[in-house]
This record gives C-alpha cells, sequence and structure tokens, in this order.
C-alpha cells in the first residue's frame, strides 16, 4: 500500500485529511509535531509527506530542508499564511506542492494523486517507459540497452529519474547524489551529466532528456 506521512497539530483538522487519505486507499502515519519526522522518513521511505508549516519542535520548513537531504520524496507544504513569501520559500526549500488553508480535502486528494502518479507511485495506464531503472542491480537500460555508467552516474541519473520534470539545482544534486563527499563541487555535476548525455545518445540520438535550466540547474524529461 502507498504510504503517507502526514505532519499536522491541529487534530480537528488532521482527522479530516486522514479519512480523506485513508478513502483514496493510502496508508497514512500521523505526527502532531515534527520531533521523529526526519527519521522516520529516512527508515521507511514513505512515497509522500504533507507537511504543515506551523508545528511544534521543529517546523515543517525545517523537516522539508533535512528530507532534502537525502531524499527527494514528493513533498506538500502546507500554511495558514498566504503571503507569497511562504510559497516560495516552500519551493525553494524544495516543496513540490503547497496547500493554503482553509482548503478543500477534495483538492488536498487531487494534488497528492497528481505527485504519486508523477513519482510512480500510484500505478496508472501509461506506455512502458523509455527508461528502466533497477535499484537492486544500481542498472538502467535505455530502450531496452543497458547503460555503460559508473557508480556516481547511477545515482546522479536515478536521483533526476526519479522525479521527472522536477528541477534539480546542482546544490540538491550534491547531496543526494553524492552522499557525503564533501569535496565535490558543482562543476563535478556538470561533468558527470556531460557524460551521462554522451551516453544516453548513443542510444537515444539527438533526443535531449537531461534539460539544463539556465542559472538553476537540471531536470530530467523525455519530451
Amino acid at each position: 500500500m502507498t504510504s503517507v506521512v502526514l505532519v499536522e497539530d491541529e487534530q480537528h483538522i488532521a482527522d479530516i485529511e486522514i479519512a480523506y487519505l485513508k478513502k483514496a486507499g493510502l496508508d497514512v502515519t500521523h505526527f502532531v509535531d515534527g520531533e521523529g519526522v526526519v527519521a522516520y522518513v529516512r527508515d521507511f521511505q514513505p512515497q509522500l509527506v504533507i507537511l504543515d508549516i506551523m508545528v511544534p519542535y521543529m517546523s515543517g520548513t525545517e523537516i522539508c530542508q533535512a528530507i532534502r537531504q537525502f531524499s527527494a520524496v514528493p513533498i506538500i507544504m502546507i500554511t495558514a499564511r498566504a503571503e507569497e513569501v511562504d510559497r516560495l520559500l516552500g519551493f525553494e526549500l524544495g516543496a513540490d506542492d503547497y496547500l493554503c488553508k482553509p482548503f478543500s480535502p477534495k483538492e488536498m486528494i487531487a494534488r497528492v494523486t497528481v505527485l504519486l502518479r508523477r513519482s510512480g507511485a500510484l500505478s496508472v495506464n501509461k506506455p512502458v517507459s523509455i527508461f528502466d531503472n533497477d535499484p537492486l542491480t544500481q542498472r538502467i537500460q535505455c530502450r531496452g540497452q543497458r547503460l555503460d555508467l559508473t557508480p556516481q552516474e547511477y545515482r546522479l541519473l536515478s536521483v533526476l529519474m526519479s522525479h521527472p520534470s522536477r528541477i534539480f539545482s546542482r546544490g540538491q544534486l550534491l547531496q543526494m547524489a553524492y552522499e557525503d563527499d564533501s569535496e565535490v563541487f558543482d562543476r563535478a555535476v556538470d561533468s558527470h551529466i556531460k557524460n551521462l548525455r554522451k551516453k544516453i545518445a548513443t542510444v537515444m540520438g539527438e533526443q535531449v532528456v537531461i534539460h539544463s535550466v539556465y542559472g538553476v540547474g537540471y531536470r530530467f524529461e523525455v519530451e
């Protein structure tokens, strides 16, 4: 069953959200504050996280920041304040979407469904993907052909493929694909991207799947 983490300190709101999430066939783990959330996400790897920004112990923005150090799990931020800065802050921290209170539970489910389908956590009727990633063997195939990747290239491409169309900054890629290597710099990311493009081109030709986003970073998308 697809698992979702909900961090909401207002119990009456959480009860409604949990009811709708479960009705949608999702398994929900609820936290009333920020304590233990990051460790839970790291250990149990849920398919989606819903974070209220204003929760005790550790704020939603702090939780989001911490999770993005090791995971690309889809994150929805919830806030009672509609100021634009809150919305921008959520995206700058790596959130995938946001909801402003008050919101319809049906809208929440719609947003959740979109993110889960995009990440591949929900099965939908779609054609076989051009790319196939096998985490157990750490092999990626493109149109049925195995790409000859180094371990680092595999980790980098896996992160990009985990969220098609999402823009990753170089800093995010360094944190998520290069583990604890503090001596790796932005240029290393660019160099590995260049190598990945060359290897993918041996199968895809001139079709670009790793796109540069000027001044920001990279996104993976098969157009």
